[in-house]
């Protein structure tokens, strides 16, 4: 069945001739790109990721070296969300807001290159939970392969992994707005408090991180593999976070969710 999707997925990228691929250098977009340049060839292939405030250095530097790996083209092109109107806001449509710029970042590139197409790592997955950022993407009619494929999470780490790329097993990574609880606006100075934290903890050898930022409180999101593993270096972790400016520092006993900060919009996403 897995085989049987790729294929589909290559049928659907050779329909679209030529692709400039939203790469972020995550599992998904990583696995995009590599089946777009095995399908198409890197000549009809271009790979750009926006460096921004949301966006951490070190995974910049891993996108640069997983484009040179997989042989294709890459542009780094400079956004900021924090300047896009509406987005600081933070409310439910932050992703949207978010989507929408970036896209049209990449359009005159596309159009630019003489290419057919704009694509992103949309997957399957992500049609049963909260994404306004797909709205922007149906509307500038940007495709996603990986989701019209019907590929899931798992399945793309097995195809990674069968194609050597060492991203297969990478953990799953959001912008760092994510992080920030809906309601509370987004600054420069929130967003580098979460990377620093995070950036810390996973120091420790903690896999899997989210530091969910309730104004001056850290909610940490960890895999309950790892939280005993915090609690070891509670003490430090603490005192480290705090010198960051959280007031507060706590760990999720649920453990580490995606999406978690969409419990706040349950009732909102439902009815409207």
């Amino acid at each position: 069945m897995m085989e049987l999707k790729y294929q589909k997925l290559q049928s659907i990228l050779r329909e679209i001739k030529s692709v400039v691929v939203a790469f972020s250098g995550g599992v998904d977009s990583t696995f995009l790109l590599k089946a777009a340049v095995d399908t198409l060839g890197a000549e009809h292939v271009l790979a750009v990721t926006a460096d921004s405030e949301t966006y951490p250095s070190s995974e910049l530097e891993e996108a640069r070296v997983l484009a040179e790996q997989i042989g294709v083209r890459h542009i780094v092109i400079e956004t900021s969300e924090l300047a896009i109107p509406g987005y600081t806001e933070n409310d439910k449509n932050r992703c949207y807001f978010c989507k929408s710029s970036l896209f049209d970042h990449l359009i005159p590139i596309l159009n630019e290159h003489g290419f057919q197409n704009v694509v992103y790592g949309v997957i399957a997955d992500d049609m049963n939970e909260f994404r306004p950022g797909m709205k922007a993407a149906k509307e500038k009619g940007i495709r996603g392969p990986l989701q019209e494929a019907n590929l899931f999470k798992e399945e793309i780490r097995m195809l990674s992994r069968q194609f050597h790329l060492s991203t297969w097993d990478k953990p799953s990574f959001a912008c760092l707005s994510s992080r920030i609880a809906y309601g509370e606006t987004i600054t420069k100075e929130k967003l580098t408090k979460v990377e620093k934290a995070e950036a810390y903890i996973k120091s420790l050898s903690v896999r899997q991180v989210r530091v969910r930022t309730h104004g001056d409180t850290a909610r940490i999101e960890v895999e309950p593999d790892d939280m005993a593993l915090v609690l070891e270096y509670h003490a430090a972790i603490d005192k480290r976070l705090k010198q960051f400016g959280y007031k507060y520092v706590s760990l999720d006993l649920a453990g580490y969710k995606s999406g978690s900060m969409n419990k706040s919009l349950e009732r909102d996403i439902q009815y409207s």
